[in-house]
């Protein structure tokens, strides 16, 4: 017996799995700014062969594809001995992914700001974290919400890689959902629209304060 999908049914379903798609972005992006912030800590206030380790750490993630890093993440871990569900897999993969490119726009962000900010706030007799805290990231954190903002959106596209560890979120759900309608075109019309209407409020944000922020350096 065949059954009938409108188009209603498609778009309720894609919906329901949407959720997945942004908690998952949300893990991602908080998950990876904890990480990041402390990296970038670290990378600032340790010597050479911390700056060196995490320097490494960015290349790695920065440097492989997030697809691989998805599949050792759930195929990886398992050879330990330990299950892992594509959710626990996805979350971490994802916010590691985050972390290294967060830690690396945040830490472009602090060497932008003038050499002279950190000789003046030494001359204060201010330690370092001091420095960072009355100083260095006032001034950075207004650089960093831009392309911090920006880089969100590509948290958010990079959720649909989690389909091929069997997560089910929105690229997940459009494929099951296309195998039962037999409609492609029209699922994953439908998907691209749904990736749109989150992305594309979060870029027009991200070029707002940009201009907000240029607005006010000049």
């Amino acid at each position: 017996m065949s059954v009938e999908f409108t188009l209603w049914d498609i778009l309720r379903n894609l919906l329901l799995a949407a959720r997945w798609t942004v908690v998952l972005s949300l893990i991602a992006f908080v998950g990876g700014g904890v990480v990041g912030g402390l990296l970038l800590a670290a990378r600032l206030r340790g010597g050479n062969a911390v700056q060196r380790l995490i320097g490494g750490y960015v290349q790695l993630f920065q440097g492989t594809p997030l697809l691989m890093q998805l599949f050792l993440a759930y195929f990886g871990i398992a050879l330990f001995g330990i299950d892992v569900s594509p959710w626990t897999s996805a979350a971490l993969a994802l916010t590691l992914y985050t972390s290294a490119f967060l830690t690396e726009i945040w830490r472009g962000c602090v060497a932008a700001i003038p050499r002279g900010q950190w000789e003046a706030s030494s001359s204060l007799a201010l330690n370092f974290g001091e420095q960072m805290r009355h100083v260095i990231l006032p001034q950075a954190i207004k650089i960093a919400i831009a392309p911090t903002v920006g880089f969100l959106v590509q948290v958010i596209k990079g959720t649909a890689l989690a389909s091929v560890i069997g997560f089910v979120e929105l690229t997940k759900a459009g494929g099951m959902i296309a195998n039962a309608t037999f409609r492609p075109f029209t699922v994953f019309a439908c998907v691209a629209l749904m990736y749109f209407a989150l992305c594309f409020p979060v870029s027009l944000y991200a070029k707002h304060l940009e201009r907000k922020t240029h607005g006010r350096r000049s």
